[in-house]
């Protein structure tokens, strides 16, 4: 029972910090020219990022929060991808 209420007072706040990481890692990937360079992973992070978003305002955090982190990677991975 602990373990539960451990687990779900995670998802109960909305994935701020999250969701804006995600926003920038984005951004970065969009400023290094990764709609062009690395269209396949830059449309998964907007996928993804999107996808967090209906999440968040349908108050799943817990989903949100996962689809936010999975975005920056992706946007991260994007990035990369573009500037080499």
């Amino acid at each position: 029972m602990l373990l539960w209420a451990l687990i779900s007072g995670c998802a109960t706040t909305a994935p701020v910090q999250e969701m804006s990481d995600a926003r920038q890692a984005l951004q970065a990937a969009e400023q290094a020219g990764a709609q062009e360079r690395a269209a396949e992973a830059y449309r998964r992070s907007r996928a993804l990022l999107e996808e967090a978003q209906l999440r968040l305002e349908s108050g799943e955090y817990g989903p949100a929060r996962e689809k936010a982190l999975e975005a920056k990677r992706a946007a991260i991975e994007a990035r990369i991808e573009a500037a080499d």
